[in-house]
Formats: C-alpha cells, structure tokens, sequence
C-alpha cells in the first residue's frame, strides 16, 4: 500500500536586521519592488507584510482570488496571479511588473510543496510533482525574471530548508528537492555574482506553519495501514499535527529583509528556534567531511583539518 500526501506550505529561517531596517527599501528616490512566491499565507505571507513594511513593493504570489484579494489590502503590495508551474501564469507576471516600471530589485523563491511517502513506496508522478513547484519553480522563476535582476543589479533569495542539508525518512522527496535548491543556490550564485546579482538560500528548522494542518486535510490516513512503513508513517502524521505549535516563522522575514537590505548578504542563513536543530545540520555537515576524507589515497590529516576550518573561518570574517 503506498502512502502519498501533497501540502503546499512555505518553508523559513531567519537573522535579523543587522542596522535599522527603516533605513533601507529606497534607491536614488526609487521603491525596491520584489516578487514573493507562495505569499497567502505563512511564511510567503509574513516575508510580504516584512518587506513591505520596510519601503518594499511587494509583487505578491498567490492563485486563490480570496488571498490575492487579502493581499491587495496590504500597503505596499500588489497580488499576482502566480502559480509557479504554469508557464502563462509566469509570463503575465513578467508582463505585469515589467509595465509597472518600478523595475526588479529581487526575488524570493518561497512556494514549495511537500510530498510523504517512503522512499521505495513513492511513485514517480509525485516525486515529478514535488521537483516541478520545489525545484522548477525557483528555476523559471528566476529564468523568467533573469533581464529585470541583471539590470538592477539585484538580489535572489532562494527559500531551502534544514532538510536541504539532512535527509529525513518518510519527507525523503522533500529533502531531494531541497537539495537540488541547494545546488541550484550555489552554481546560480557563481554565474550571476559577475554581474553584481547576489544569491542566498536560507535554511529554516521547524518553525510553527500549517503544514500539519493541510497534510491532514489532503490525504486519506487510512492508506497508511499496510504499508512497510506504516509505524514510522503514522509516527510522521503524529509530529505533523503538532507541527503548529513551534515558534512562529517571523525570524525568516528577517532573514529575508538582512538578505535584501544588507550591503554584504549572507550566502547562506541557517535559521532555527532550537539549539538542537541547528547542531543536527552541522554536525551531518562535519560527519559528511570525514566520510570523504576516510581512507584515501589523498586524505587529509587531523592537523590539515583543523587548519582548513580556520582558514574558512577567517575568510568568512573578511566577507
């Protein structure tokens, strides 16, 4: 029996505003306009209401005309029609802002999905669902988006996740495509940095969404009976339904708001509410490096380690 259920959530992590954020969101005189993906609510919502609470004109993404109506009422931002997968929906997007003439100053790739299902048990039209909003989605967008940023010299945020770094059972869909926007980050980040476009990806742990709330709403529990899996499953709806209950995501429209206000942003804002989380992703970090450096013909020595981590440490005090 497979077990298969589709969210649609947005994901978080967050530093906050290293100088006074009012001080920012203005140009030679001119309003910084940004497109956010997934904005109805949750995290896409709070990044908007951030943003555009600090001189950002927000073009905001949604689908349903209750939200984009919800939206409208925001000072500083503009609903869009937007769904991430539908080429059209892109296209007059572009449209939209490209006649509004405030120009691009940037992009936060916030829409995502997750997919649940044992990783021998998912099929692969839900594995092509997950990789079209979380990993096509950033790409067209961006893509679509591309001639705007470069003129502006702007900024891409890219919306990961702690999954992005750790791989976890039963969301093992969600991790694969959190890690392609890892990738995607970085090998983005390296051709548009000549152009004066800089890119971060930020990383949330578990902050309180409504993720639990739309998995349960989706799926039917009863297809979990008989599965391989099916303790650790039924254990994975249980954490879900709690999923509420951790910290509210604000951190990440902070994080958001350092990325396009800061002079020198942050490659990367691994943002967690707990200690234990972030230990979690740097620890599988550290781990990972050993794996590859056991046992080779090349690998390096404890002492040559140790001085790689503080040659990368001091470098990272120049930036």
């Amino acid at each position: 029996m497979r077990f298969v259920a589709r969210i649609v959530v947005g994901v978080i992590g967050a530093v906050l505003c290293t100088v006074p954020c009012s001080a920012f969101g203005q140009t030679s005189g001119a309003q910084k306009a940004v497109v956010v993906t997934g904005a109805s609510s949750g995290i896409g919502r709070k990044i908007t209401e951030r943003l555009a609470a600090n001189g950002f004109f927000v073009y905001a993404g949604a689908r349903a005309p209750k939200d984009l109506d919800e939206l409208n009422a925001i000072k500083n931002v503009q609903g869009v029609r937007l769904d991430v997968t539908s080429a059209s929906d892109i296209a007059a997007a572009v449209t939209l802002v490209s006649k509004a003439g405030r120009g691009l100053y940037g992009v936060v790739n916030n829409a995502g999905v997750v997919v649940v299902a044992p990783m021998i048990e998912v099929e692969e039209k839900d594995l092509d669902f997950i990789f079209q909003v979380n990993m096509y989605g950033p790409y067209r967008i961006t893509k679509a988006f591309a001639p705007m940023l470069l003129e502006s010299k702007g900024r891409v945020v890219n919306i990961s996740s702690l999954n992005g770094i750790v791989a976890s059972p039963m969301i093992g869909a969600y991790s694969m495509s959190k890690h392609a926007v890892e990738a995607y980050g970085d090998a983005l980040a390296g051709e548009l940095g000549r152009f004066g476009v800089r890119v971060s990806l930020i990383e949330p742990g578990n902050y309180g969404t409504e993720i639990g709330r739309n998995l349960l709403a989706r799926m039917d529990t009863a297809v979990v009976k008989g599965s391989r899996f099916e303790t650790q499953l039924r254990s994975t709806i249980n954490s879900m339904r709690q999923f509420e209950n951790n910290p509210p995501p604000d951190d990440v429209a902070d994080a958001v708001l350092d990325a396009f206000t800061n002079e020198n942003p942050k490659m990367r804002y691994l943002v967690v509410p707990v200690a234990n989380q972030g230990a979690i992703a740097i620890r599988k970090l550290m781990d990972e490096i050993v794996q590859l450096n056991s046992d080779h013909k090349f690998s390096y020595s404890r002492d040559t380690l140790v001085k790689m981590l503080d040659d990368a440490l001091a470098r990272s005090k120049r930036r």
